[in-house]
Order: structure tokens, then C-alpha cells, then sequence
């Protein structure tokens, strides 16, 4: 007698959204100049972003193999680092690394992320194709950075539009999801997969539910918001890899009664994707170019920056410091109380303004302790008031608009208070761009300097700057390009 129930050999069409998802990643042609152009400046600022992480042992000691040893000659590769990884291991390093100190690009809409997390399955699934090949059996494939960039758009594009109406956060789950479910349709179509191996993998990647936000909130802030866009990549890589050797998928995995995404996890709401898939998000996406900070606070720490000058000599004369923000910002990184790591310290919108308040600078160095045992930022912190502003809501939430406004308001025991500083769109917004595009080459340019000895960061940097050659040279080239070499090596 057969395993299988003859009544589970009738399965449904797939879900519209699963479909329309994989026909996107597998089928579209991206022709904006404007997102290839960010696309190119998205690529530097997240290498730029892990290149800086590597200099925390906090983050190198969660890269390399699962266990020592555990390599793969001939493998991915790591950027910053000389490992030779499966596909699925090196995504996790890579993933890791990029959103290690809170610094790579964001979206912000009903839900929240950093589509740039993404380039962890994207790059190691593009060095796999050019090394190992895509599968067992299957030919070596070299993409060139062009198709890098595209399939970099189509990631951003997934993530972004998904999450423009439906709310995660607000049923406790984490914006990893969404960056697990855009690698995995992308890297299965990278990797050469049917739109019905697509369907699958993406179908298994809803299944896998969502982690829980509790690793972001008080009390229990910490390190794991560091590591989980390396751990959805990673996942997301691997639902690829499956679905090619002919795994099958769960056609109505979202829409199931009862057993489907949204009944168990979504309160019974629909998934929806309000607008079709296109370039729309990387055209938009918000870069973090001067603070690594929460993006909810950028431009409150911009506001603090400029009210330095006014309260530097006069922090004991403070009486209170009043915030307003978003209605996000109220509800994620509103903490009153002790906070217990850097993790909790990025997250909390009265730290980013104290310190800059204090010092006059707000960099990833002053999360750590050292920093934090300072008594002045704890009791400034202390006569913060936090408060949203309608008005910036609205205005967070307008498609044509997007602002992520803050204002900043200090007032002090004699009466006497600062002007009210407001910032209502940081330096990272679209319409910012020709201002921040500068400071981006400058932060990409400090992170390989940091991180490489001088003749290879020199060479790293010709390349780079050479835009029409960039496009052209296979992935493999470029990782090879960015493996580390001598630390110190002279040029």
C-alpha cells in the first residue's frame, strides 16, 4: 500500500502572490538607470559596511566555517576575508557581516528592514555559479557586476514592496523574514531555477514562519540583531539549492485555512503587494551615511549635532531634552532605563542624542562600555521627553514623500531653551543624494583603507571608480579582488 493519501494528490495553483513574486525574480528586465546607479553605490556601502565590521571581534568570531576546518576549496568566498565556504555558510558570513553595526541601507514602510542584507545569498550564490557550479551536474556560470546589480534591484524591489502594507512587526515577527523570502526567490532564479522551482523554494520560505522580535526590544536586546539577516540568507540559499534537485513546494503555503502563513501568523490578513515589481524601492532606498545609528533616529542625531555648540558648556544647567519623532520611532526606540550592551544602546533613540549632545559625534566606537560608563549620557538620558509628531507620521508614510523626521528642543533651569532643531529627511533620502553620494565614496573608501593593506586597497578603489568597467567584470574577478590579502601589505 502506498505512503501517499490518494486525497492529497489534488494540490491547488499557487498562491497569485508566490506566482507573481517568481515571475519578477526569474523573468523581469530592469532597464532604470537611476537603480543601477544606486544599485553600484548600494554595492560599496555594503561591502563598506562589512569591511568595518570585521574590525569587531564581536562579529569574526561567528565568521568562518560551522566548525573549524569545514572549507570548501574552490567555494565562495568572503570579501574582507580569505575563507573558501559553501554557498549557505558564506551567505551567513557575508549577511552578518554587512548588518553587523547597523550602518547598511534601509526601508522603511509598514514594515522595516535593510534590503541590502540580501547581498549576503546574492554574492555567495553569484561566486558559488562562477567556482563550483550552480548544482550537481550543472555548468559554472560567470555573472558579470551588471547582473549583480540587477539582481540586487530585484532583492531590494521583493523586500521593499512587501513590506509597503503589511505590518510584521506589528504581530511580533522580524523584518528578516522578508529579506529570507527576496533571496530565496532571487537566488533560486540566479542559480537557474524553473518559475516552478522558484515557486517552491519561495513557498518553503514562508513556511519556515518568521523569528520573533524579542532580540530587538527590552529587555532582551542583543547581539542576535546582528546575525539574523546572515542567518535569512543563509536559510534563504539553501530553500535554492533544494528546490533545484526537484523538491517540492506548497502552493497555497500562504493562503492555507487554517495551516497557511496568514492564518497562523498574520491574524487571518491577506499578504499584499500594492503595486507591481519594478525598480521603485533601490531608486528610493535610504542609505546611512554619517551615523550608524537606527534609522528612525538619523536625523534626530543630526538635530543633536547641531545643538551641540548651543549645550556643550551648559549639560548641568539641562533641565529637559524634548524629542519628537515618528510613531515608529516612539514604539521601537523609546528605552527609559538601563540599557545592557552596544545592541540596546543602537536601538535607543535618547542614547543617539545624548552622546552627540555630549561630544559632538555619534560613531559605532561609542556603543561600547567605554563609552556608555560615561555618568553624563545616563543622566541626560534621564530628562529626555520622547513624543510623537502627527506630522511626522503622515509624512513617514506618503509615498511621494517618505521623510523620517525629527526635531530636537533642549531647555534649561533658568528659563532660557535652544532653538528647536528639525531635520525632516536625513542625508541618506533620495533627495539628499547629490549631497550624500560624496560622503558614500568617502565612507567606502575609509572602510577599505581600514581594512586593506595599501597596493590592494589602491587597486580596489581603480576599479571601483571605473564605472562602465565595473559593470563588465565577472563576480568572480571582483571577490578574487577582495579577498584579504597581507594585512599590512605595502604598496
Amino acid at each position: 500500500m502506498s505512503g501517499h493519501d490518494s486525497r492529497s494528490t489534488h494540490r491547488p495553483e499557487p498562491d497569485p502572490l508566490l506566482l507573481a513574486i517568481a515571475r519578477y525574480a526569474r523573468d523581469a528586465t530592469i532597464d532604470s538607470a537611476v537603480a543601477f546607479d544606486t544599485a553600484r553605490l548600494c554595492l560599496q556601502d555594503t561591502l563598506a559596511c562589512g569591511f568595518m565590521a570585521l574590525q569587531y571581534p564581536a562579529c569574526t568570531k561567528l565568521l568562518g566555517p560551522v566548525v573549524p576546518g569545514a572549507v570548501l576549496p574552490g567555494g565562495a568566498r568572503v570579501p574582507g576575508l580569505d575563507f573558501e565556504l559553501d554557498p549557505v555558510q558564506a551567505a551567513f558570513n557575508i549577511g552578518a557581516m554587512v548588518r553587523w553595526l547597523d550602518f547598511n541601507d534601509t526601508w522603511l514602510a509598514a514594515e522595516w528592514g535593510h534590503p541590502s542584507d540580501n547581498l549576503g545569498a546574492i554574492l555567495a550564490v553569484a561566486d558559488y555559479m562562477a567556482r563550483a557550479g550552480a548544482a550537481a551536474g550543472a555548468a559554472k556560470r560567470v555573472l558579470t557586476v551588471r547582473e549583480l546589480l540587477a539582481a540586487m534591484i530585484k532583492a531590494h524591489e521583493i523586500q521593499g514592496v512587501l513590506a509597503l502594507e503589511n505590518s510584521f512587526n506589528r504581530v511580533g515577527l522580524d523584518h528578516v523574514l522578508l529579506v529570507r523570502v527576496a533571496s530565496t526567490a532571487v537566488a533560486t532564479a540566479m542559480l537557474g531555477g524553473t518559475l516552478a522551482q522558484v515557486v517552491n523554494a519561495l513557498s518553503n520560505a514562508w513556511l519556515d514562519g518568521g523569528a520573533l522580535r524579542t532580540y530587538r526590544h527590552a529587555p532582551n536586546t542583543g547581539s542576535r540583531k546582528s546575525w539574523a539577516a546572515g542567518d535569512a540568507t543563509a536559510r534563504a540559499v539553501r530553500h535554492a539549492l533544494i528546490a533545484l534537485t526537484g523538491e517540492m513546494g506548497y502552493p497555497s503555503a500562504l493562503s492555507a485555512p487554517v495551516w497557511g502563513f496568514q492564518d497562523v501568523l498574520f491574524k487571518g490578513r491577506a499578504l499584499v503587494a500594492p503595486q507591481p515589481f519594478g525598480s521603485y524601492v533601490m531608486e528610493n532606498v535610504l542609505f546611512k551615511i554619517s551615523y550608524p545609528a537606527e534609522f528612525h533616529a538619523q536625523t534626530a542625531v543630526e538635530c543633536a549635532l547641531r545643538l551641540h555648540p548651543a549645550v556643550r558648556g551648559r549639560l548641568d544647567e539641562i533641565e529637559r531634552v524634548v524629542i519628537e519623532t515618528q510613531e515608529p520611532g516612539v514604539r521601537i526606540i523609546d528605552k527609559t532605563g538601563p540599557l545592557a550592551n552596544p545592541a540596546d544602546r543602537d536601538h535607543c533613540i535618547q542614547y543617539m542624542v545624548a552622546v552627540p549632545l555630549i561630544f559632538g559625534r555619534l560613531s559605532a566606537s561609542d556603543y561600547e562600555d567605554s563609552v556608555a560608563a560615561d555618568p553624563r549620557i545616563d543622566a541626560l538620558r534621564a530628562r529626555m521627553q520622547v513624543r510623537e509628531n502627527a506630522a511626522f507620521t503622515a509624512d513617514y508614510y506618503q509615498r511621494d514623500k517618505r521623510y523620517i523626521g525629527n526635531a530636537v528642543q533642549v531647555f534649561f533651569r533658568d528659563g532660557t531653551a535652544t532653538g528647536r532643531v528639525q531635520v525632516d529627511y536625513p542625508l541618506g533620502h533620495r533627495r539628499r543624494r547629490a549631497e550624500g553620494e560624496p560622503l558614500l565614496e568617502r565612507k567606502f573608501a575609509a572602510s577599505v583603507r581600514g581594512h586593506f593593506g595599501a597596493a590592494q586597497a589602491q587597486r580596489i578603489m581603480a576599479r571601483f571608480a571605473d564605472r562602465q568597467a565595473l559593470d563588465a567584470m565577472g563576480v568572480d574577478e571582483l571577490m578574487g579582488l577582495l579577498v584579504k590579502a597581507e594585512r599590512r601589505e605595502t604598496a
